[in-house]
């Protein structure tokens, strides 16, 4: 799968975008790259290869969410080491956009887990919340093998 990092020019369309934690946490992003390497496919990482600077935020955010427009499917993963509000912002829109696929997981220590599964079971319920990466992904290639 090619891999569109921040703040690369964006595709005019991509499958998947990585939704979730990115400062104070561990880059999962690279984790869920390695597994889809071998797919075929355009994703979008909000991870920046280079240092974050506070001068970077309104080029970021508008990245982000130019780059959200442009997906069929985003990913959300959060994990235990932050609460992250602006994902949590996100899911809340994407929750809304049933021509979006949602794909969700946190980790089982993360500290809003119950409110995000709860909030899922109202807004899209057929969106199964898993507990780890490999999970995450594995269902990510079950819809898309499906389409």
């Amino acid at each position: 799968m090619k891999s569109v990092t921040s703040p690369m020019p964006l595709p005019s369309r991509a499958d998947i975008f990585l939704a979730g934690g990115i400062s104070n946490c561990p880059d999962w992003q690279a984790e869920v790259e390695e597994i889809l390497k071998e797919t075929s496919g355009v994703l979008i990482n909000p991870r920046r290869t280079t240092v974050f600077v506070e001068e970077d935020a309104a080029e970021q955010i508008e990245w982000e969410y130019e780059a959200l427009r442009k997906v069929d499917t985003v990913l959300f993963w959060f994990p235990m080491e932050t609460l992250c509000p602006i994902t949590l912002l996100e899911l809340g829109v994407f929750t809304q956009r049933t021509d979006v696929q949602l794909i969700v997981g946190t980790h089982p220590e993360y500290a809003r887990r119950f409110d995000v599964i709860k909030q899922l079971q109202l807004a899209r319920p057929e969106v199964e919340v898993t507990d780890n990466i490999d999970d995450l992904v594995a269902a990510y290639l079950k819809t898309s093998i499906a389409d």
